[in-house]
C-alpha cells in the first residue's frame, strides 16, 4: 500500500479570499474528486485502449494507430472514455463554482482590501495599469480554462475578483501539487537555473503573462538583487498579483501589457520567462512573443518558457489524452502549440537556433517532497519530471 503524501495547505495572505468551514469543505471535495479521477479513473482509459480499441483498429487497418487523431476517433465512442471526460469537465466546472462562492459573497469588501494594498505609502513593488490596452481576441473569445468571465472581466470598478477566484482554484486544480504558494513552475525553473547556470545572476527579470504572480515571486526571492517585472493583459489579475506580492513582502513591478509588444526598451532584461503562456495564444501571437523576447533581451540574456511537452515522439495514446484540454477545457490553441518546430520558432524570432534548448525539468515541489504524483488532470507528463521548458540565449 502506498504511503499517503499530505496535501500542503495553501498559504494564507491578506489578498486571499477567506472561506467559511462549508466553503472550504466544498473546495476540498472538488480537490479530492479530481484526485480520485487521476488515481482511480484516468488509468482505465489505457486499459480500454489496449484491450479493445487498439486491437480492433489493428484488425481493421492492419497497423496500430499512428496519430492522436486516429486514437481520438475511436476512443470518443467508448463509454468509459465518455464517462471519464464528462467527470473531468464536471470537476473543472465544480472547481470554479466552489472558488467563486466565497468571492461573490463579499466582493465589495474583498476589493477594498486589494485597493488598500495598492495605496500603501511604502510599496515594495508597483502597479501600472492601462485601461486603453486592447485585450487580444484569443483572450476574449472563450472563457479560458472555463473560468467564468475569463481573466479580464470586471464586475465592479477596480475589480480583482478574477485573481481572487484563480488563486484558490489553482490550488484545487493542481490538488495541492503546485505547493503551498502555487509557485512550482517558477520555483522549478529557478532550481534548474541554479543547477545548470550557477554563475548566472540576472539583474532585470521579466515574467510574461504572469496572471496573479504565483511563478513570478520565486525569481524575486532567488535573485534578491534583481529588479523583477511582470506583465499581463488582465487588470483584475494584476491588481490581485500586486496585493499578493506586497503582503508576501516581495518587490515586483506589475504592468498591464501585451507580451507581443511591450513598452520596455531594447535590451532591458537579462532573463525573460513565461509559465504556461504560449499555448494560450495564437500562432501569430507566439511568433510575436518570441520576437519581443529577442528585442528585450540584453546580450547573453536568456528566455525560458515553461510548457507541457510537445507531441513529437510521444505515444499517440498519451498525446490523445494530453490533448483533452483542446476540446474540453476552452484551450483552442493547446493542440497546435504542442506541434511547434521550436528551433524554427527561435530562428524566426531572431535567435540563433543552435542555442535553442529544450528540457524536461524536475518539479521543485516534487524534489522537496521526495515523492508525488506526476499526473495532473488529463495526462501523465512523464519522463521523471514535470515541466517542459523551451528557451534560447541571445
Amino acid at each position: 500500500m502506498n504511503a499517503r503524501v499530505d496535501i500542503p495547505a495553501q498559504v494564507e495572505h491578506r489578498a486571499l479570499p477567506p472561506v467559511t468551514h462549508d466553503e472550504y469543505a466544498r473546495q476540498e471535495f472538488v480537490r479530492a474528486f479530481k484526485e480520485h479521477l487521476v488515481k482511480h479513473v484516468h488509468g482505465g482509459n489505457r486499459a480500454v485502449y489496449e484491450a479493445k480499441v487498439k486491437p480492433a483498429f489493428q484488425r481493421k487497418h492492419k497497423r496500430a494507430p499512428k496519430t492522436r487523431f486516429e486514437v481520438r476517433d475511436e476512443m470518443v465512442r467508448e463509454p468509459y472514455y465518455q464517462m471519464f471526460s464528462a467527470l473531468l469537465r464536471t470537476s473543472q466546472e465544480m472547481m470554479w463554482s466552489s472558488c467563486q462562492i466565497p468571492v461573490a459573497r463579499d466582493l465589495q469588501a474583498l476589493n477594498k482590501t486589494i485597493k488598500q494594498a495598492q495605496k500603501k505609502k511604502k510599496s515594495l513593488g508597483s502597479l501600472r495599469l492601462n485601461p486603453e490596452l486592447p485585450i487580444p481576441k484569443y483572450h476574449t473569445a472563450v472563457d479560458i480554462h472555463c473560468q467564468p468571465g475569463g481573466y479580464h472581466s470586471e464586475f465592479m470598478p477596480e475589480d480583482a475578483s478574477a485573481g481572487m477566484v484563480y488563486d484558490r482554484a489553482v490550488h484545487v486544480y493542481a490538488m495541492g501539487q503546485m505547493g503551498p504558494f502555487n509557485n512550482d513552475m517558477g520555483a522549478s525553473i529557478v532550481m534548474w537555473l541554479k543547477q545548470h547556470y550557477p554563475d548566472f545572476k540576472p539583474k532585470r527579470i521579466l515574467d510574461l503573462g504572469c496572471s496573479v504572480g504565483h511563478s513570478t515571486v520565486p525569481y524575486a526571492e532567488a535573485f534578491p538583487d534583481a529588479e523583477v517585472h511582470a506583465i499581463d493583459v488582465a487588470a483584475p489579475m494584476l491588481r490581485y498579483a500586486h496585493a499578493r506580492a506586497e503582503d508576501l513582502g516581495v518587490a515586483v513591478h506589475y504592468s498591464q501589457q501585451n507580451a507581443e509588444g511591450t513598452d520596455f526598451a531594447d535590451g532591458s532584461f537579462d532573463l525573460i520567462v513565461s509559465h504556461i503562456l504560449l499555448h494560450e495564444t495564437s500562432q501569430r501571437g507566439i511568433n510575436n512573443i518570441v520576437k519581443e523576447c529577442h528585442r528585450l533581451l540584453a546580450k547573453g540574456g536568456m528566455m525560458i518558457h515553461a510548457e507541457t511537452p510537445p507531441y513529437a515522439g510521444m505515444d499517440p495514446f498519451d498525446a490523445f489524452l494530453l490533448d483533452w484540454d483542446t476540446r474540453n477545457n476552452n484551450e483552442p490553441f493547446w493542440s497546435r502549440s504542442h506541434e511547434l518546430d521550436l528551433k524554427a520558432l527561435s530562428q524566426q524570432g531572431g535567435f540563433d537556433p543552435a542555442l535553442e534548448f529544450e528540457d524536461l525539468i524536475p518539479s521543485a515541489f516534487q524534489v522537496a517532497q521526495a515523492t508525488r504524483s506526476h499526473k495532473f488532470q488529463g495526462g501523465d507528463f512523464g519522463g521523471g519530471g514535470l515541466w517542459f521548458i523551451y528557451g534560447n540565449r541571445k
